[in-house]
């Protein structure tokens, strides 16, 4: 059965008090989780609140029971990823284990202008990105002690202490639909997450990773699949031509587009359509902070 998990935009004006009333909604409605960008700000104007992601995320391993949770996804240009590593364990640690930790390479040019980041040139970031995977695995999943000279980053005889409560730690995602993203998820991942895929289009992938980790000796089974997918729904009519027409596109570009959108009954056969095409879990971008009611709708609709 597909899992539904809500995935929001830090940067779209994220605060304490919506962080906490939506991270105590997801989890009541019955969601599988709740996932969030890791932003500064968004890619053009207009700037607005943003919660940075390890302080809020250290909130919710506190203040949730049930919903898995973790960043979709976090970049190694904002920081070092034996920081990432060591506030992954900690965090995982705090919730019970139920925090997932999505990895990537960033691709916010403006932000990392605004705030001092270096982004890096594609190759460049490619390349930083698969040594950061590399120390974040081998110190949340080794016990010995870590030695590693990449041309980003150095570890001297490292080792992680406390060791993660969970066995070889978080699980790690990876997100992407690239042949490059796909060698990392076969190497490193446990999940790889897809990012608004039609059916088909998905399938061909799918069947591409399956390939390839067979062909790496892992069984297709050990990567779970998942795919973030924008969302427009209301929780009537009036609020969905509403939402549609701040977009100014139809329900039918939208869809095109590979964002789920439309009535109760259209969702959900878009659903089932990702479901049957392989999809396990699906993270649907939810823009509308504010839009609590729909929150609710959406998930009489879909659950």
């Amino acid at each position: 059965m597909l899992e539904i998990a809500i995935r929001i935009e830090g940067q779209n004006g994220l605060t304490w008090p919506r962080w906490q009333i939506i991270a105590r909604l997801v989890e009541e409605l019955g969601f599988v989780g709740l996932f969030r960008s890791d932003h500064f700000t968004h890619g053009s104007p207009p700037d607005m609140e943003s919660l940075e992601l390890w302080t809020s995320l250290t909130w919710l391993a506190s203040n949730t029971r049930r919903i898995e949770f973790g960043p979709l996804v976090t970049p190694f240009s904002f920081r070092h990823p034996a920081h990432t590593a060591r506030m992954a364990s900690a965090v995982d640690d705090l919730s019970g284990g139920r925090l997932t930790l999505g990895l990537g390479a960033g691709w916010n040019e403006r932000e990392h202008h605004l705030f001092g980041f270096d982004l890096l040139e594609p190759e460049a970031r490619f390349n930083r990105f698969n040594e950061g995977v590399e120390v974040v695995t081998r110190l949340l999943q080794s016990d010995e002690r870590v030695t590693f000279e990449g041309q980003y980053y150095q570890l001297r005889g490292a080792t992680l202490l406390p060791r993660p409560g969970r066995p070889r730690g978080p699980r790690i995602l990876i997100g992407g639909s690239g042949k490059r993203t796909l060698s990392y998820v076969v190497r490193y991942a446990v999940e790889w997450n897809s990012v608004m895929l039609l059916p088909q289009d998905f399938a061909v992938l799918n069947t591409n990773l399956n390939d390839m980790l067979t062909r790496a000796g892992r069984k297709p089974t050990s990567v779970r699949r998942s795919m973030m997918i924008g969302c427009v729904f209301g929780k009537d009519e009036a609020a969905l031509q509403e939402k549609l027409s701040a977009r100014g596109r139809t329900v039918e570009q939208l869809r095109q587009s590979g964002t789920v959108a439309g009535s109760p009954g259209a969702v959900r056969e878009q659903l089932q359509g990702l479901e049957q095409a392989g999809l396990q879990r699906v993270m649907l971008q939810w823009l509308d902070l504010d839009d609590l009611e729909g929150l609710e709708a959406l998930a009489k609709a879909v659950l």
